[in-house]
């Protein structure tokens, strides 16, 4: 119309940032856990990052950055839609396989946590990462009542392991069910989901999430699990290789570790309709956990650019 001007484009001139999308802890897209990778990310800040990571409002993305050491592959920082966290296990598993570029070899990831070593092999499909550090348990653990109350099943549900609180940079609390019924079951309820955080005890201000961690023996697997975390924005996470790593902590407490390496199937995200594959191989010396590797794949859905905030 006369008189009429289309608005300028906001975009125009700025800055930039190329970011991919992959699907991890599974070789079909649209299913397993979603990761966004945004790359060039050196000049971001901690404000920036937790803006973009809203903006994917995935259960996280990561951002690849000059690594300090250059026999590194790369500096990664990690966020949740609500905050950074130290070191996580898709975003690890996701970002490794994108910079190997369908090659085997070693990625050597600088995380919070620490050096996250990842190893790629099957001509760059698979990646299994070495966690950071070794489970320790944190805070208290809330009882069968408190759990129960705070997922909308009985107490008779929880068990038979006795529930667990952990650490490994990030802290998850965990609990075994009785069957995949239980597991279908479960949810998070208020006030009961507060009663259990506030419980457990566990302060993760500026460190990590607190989730929990459910699993139940599975069908085609040795164990089927779901993780809640609605407190760190993750009301439910299709694969968490992180809780994975920790479940060895909680397994070796409860008495399903010996000695020697254990490898454990797990599947996650079932109920979710995002089914997830995930492989825990735990090395145990004189009862104690010496070494823990998650692997799993990853395949790419998406790329394009996003504007820096």
């Amino acid at each position: 119309m006369p008189g009429c001007s289309l608005p300028a484009d906001p975009t125009k001139g700025s800055a930039m940032l190329s970011y991919h999308v992959s699907d991890v802890f599974t070789d079909r897209p649209f299913s397993g856990n979603p990761l966004a990778i945004v790359e060039g990310a050196d000049g971001l800040s901690d404000a920036q990052m937790q803006t973009i990571a809203r903006q994917f409002n995935l259960s996280e993305t990561i951002f690849v950055q000059t690594p300090y050491d250059p026999a590194h592959t790369a500096k990664v920082r990690i966020f949740t839609p609500a905050a950074e966290i130290p070191f996580a296990g898709h975003p690890t598993i996701g970002c490794a396989l994108h910079l190997a570029g369908g090659q085997d070899g070693t990625i050597t990831l600088e995380e919070r946590a620490g050096l996250v070593p990842v190893a790629i092999t099957r001509s760059g499909t698979l990646a299994e990462f070495t966690a950071p550090r070794i489970p320790a348990p944190i805070g208290t653990a809330p009882d069968a009542a408190t759990i129960a109350a705070a997922i909308g099943l009985s107490p008779a549900q929880i068990g038979p392991h006795a529930p667990g609180a952990f650490e490994g940079g990030p802290a998850f609390l965990y609990a075994q069910l009785t069957d995949p019924a239980a597991l279908a079951a479960a949810a998070p309820a208020q006030p009961g989901w507060g009663t259990m955080i506030a419980t457990a005890g566990i302060d993760d201000t500026g460190r990590s999430p607190v989730g929990l961690y459910l699993y139940t023996a599975g069908a085609g697997c040795d164990w089927q699990a779901r993780m809640f975390a609605p407190d760190d924005g993750v009301p439910e996470d299709p694969a968490t290789g992180s809780a994975t790593a920790l479940l060895a902590g909680q397994l070796l407490a409860n008495g399903a570790l010996s000695d020697g390496t254990t490898t454990l199937s797990l599947h996650q995200g079932v109920e979710m309709g995002r089914p997830s594959a995930l492989r825990l191989s735990v090395d145990v010396a004189d009862g104690a956990l010496t070494a823990i590797r998650v692997a799993g794949s990853a395949v790419p859905v998406a790329s394009g650019q996003i504007r820096i905030p």
